[in-house]
């Protein structure tokens, strides 16, 4: 049976931008990310109780490897098919290597430099203004989803978006723009007291001062959900990991 086949099989769809929840359009970070994400929930460490999980993470695998090569992607942009021949199929390959290969696990190290360089950058912009449309300028919301945002990043994405609202390139959501002070206040409040959860999860993980922003961060997804604070991880694995390059041979 082919990988499409097998794609419509296990997922109900032979379509493998479908599959992945992106469009045709969509780049090779956007790939690279979804892949990730996708495969998440069928990685046979995390879905113990899936019997088919191991058989799905590979046929993900693989799909991966087609839409991430340039050529056997265009192959299937045009045609709709799969070379099966082509050697990346073919080879007995151990699914699970080349994953970990693609996404190494992230230290706490990567973190914090990640939080240094995202911080005032475009990309931060970029995603604040895509929270704010989606969460229609609701605070609470935005607060909660953006990355590496503590009570004393408030002031600077309110001053990012009011800018963006000025210039028109997002709309005037009067929960942004009409929010009350008791709102603001319930916020801050509610930000205080995770401070000082995080100094006593610092305390208690023995981190140091320059690890604040860390335990903040935790206890900033912690208050919204422990997927919430997964797919933050997810999100730095997917963008900001290294290329994969080969893996040792071996079914998995």
């Amino acid at each position: 049976m082919g990988l499409l086949e097998k794609c419509e099989e296990l997922f109900k769809t032979s379509n493998l931008y479908d599959l992945l929840g992106i469009d045709k359009t969509a780049t090779d970070a956007e790939v690279r990310r979804s892949y990730y994400k996708v495969s998440l929930l069928v990685h046979p460490d995390r879905a113990p109780d899936d019997p088919l999980a191991t058989e799905k993470f590979q046929v993900l695998g693989k799909l991966y490897a087609v839409l991430s090569d340039a050529e056997q992607r265009a192959v299937y942009d045009e045609q709709g098919v799969v070379d099966e021949e082509c050697d990346m199929l073919q080879q007995d390959r151990c699914w699970k290597d080349y994953w970990r290969v693609l996404f190494p696990k992230i230290t706490l190290k990567d973190i914090l430099d990640f939080e240094k360089k995202y911080k005032g950058s475009a990309e931060e912009r970029e995603d604040l203004i895509k929270l704010y449309v989606k969460h229609e300028g609701d605070m609470d919301l935005i607060t909660i989803s953006a990355m590496c945002c503590t009570v004393e990043d408030e002031p600077r994405l309110c001053a990012i978006l009011r800018g963006a609202i000025e210039a028109d390139e997002v709309p005037a959501f009067p929960a942004f723009t009409k929010e009350s002070a008791k709102k603001t206040k319930a916020r801050r409040k509610r930000a205080d007291k995770e401070r000082v959860e995080a100094e006593e999860m610092k305390k208690e993980l023995g981190l140091g001062d320059e690890e604040d922003s860390l335990a903040m961060m935790i206890k900033q997804r912690k208050k919204s959900s422990e997927q919430n604070f997964n797919n933050f991880l997810s999100d730095l694995e997917a963008k900001y990991s290294k290329k994969g390059g080969k893996t040792r041979k071996g079914k998995k």
